[in-house]
């Protein structure tokens, strides 16, 4: 299992676009467990309404907690999805 903290970059936070972006994402892949937390509440990164229940805002640090066979790559691709503000220009 691997555990990384990143930080929220994009000035609008985790809006339903790129809630949507980052279940995509994880959504390629037959890893066995994905969640993301926020201030001690974790949530399945499979789910939108999950996600996107966390209120996360710019600035907020996310704990991406990514167990399977491609964890490496999964992490590696949450990472800089969040680290790039999803493709926002913000």
């Amino acid at each position: 299992m691997i555990k990384v903290d990143v930080t929220l970059t994009n000035a609008s936070g985790l809006h339903a676009r790129p809630a949507a972006q980052l279940v995509q994402a994880v959504n390629q892949y037959k890893c066995s467990i994905v969640r993301v937390a926020k201030d001690g509440r974790e949530v399945d990164a499979k789910s939108m309404i999950g996600i996107m229940s966390l209120g996360a805002k710019q600035g907020s640090v996310l704990t991406i907690s990514v167990d399977g066979p491609e964890e490496v790559e999964i992490v590696q691709l949450l990472t800089g999805l969040i680290e790039s503000g999803f493709g926002e220009g913000e």
